[in-house]
């Protein structure tokens, strides 16, 4: 035998089974790593739902916030107003309390003086 048969003989008894049981694991390592990608693409998928899910109820949310906020805002403005005529009508109804008193008052004195120029 020579040195190249020699060294092929070498070199297929150590390295060609090492060789092989490199590529059976780097068929093993490629098939896990298939069922990893498909798994991450599930999961982005189930990502990218569950993100248009939160977005859908994060708008319908935010709708129903803005229209009760607009309710409270209009019951404010008519509570406002209803505060306002109560203190209009408490005003008028204590300057009427007033007048009337005046005018008993007066009455009275208007009284008193017809008793007095009667007598």
């Amino acid at each position: 035998m020579d040195i190249k048969e020699t060294v092929q003989k070498v070199l297929q008894e150590m390295v060609v089974p090492d060789l092989s049981k490199i590529m059976d694991e780097n068929s093993k390592i490629l098939a896990l790593l298939d069922v990893t990608n498909k798994r991450l693409d599930d999961m982005n998928t189930h990502l990218a739902d569950q993100s248009r899910r939160i977005d859908a109820v994060h708008s319908e949310l935010s709708q129903r916030i803005e229209k009760v906020h607009s309710d409270l805002i209009h019951r404010l403005d008519a509570n406002n107003v209803r505060i306002d005529r109560f203190f209009e009508t408490g005003v008028t109804k204590y300057e009427h309390g007033k007048m009337d008193e005046r005018v008993a008052r007066l009455e009275r004195e208007v009284e008193a003086i017809k008793q007095r120029v009667a007598a």
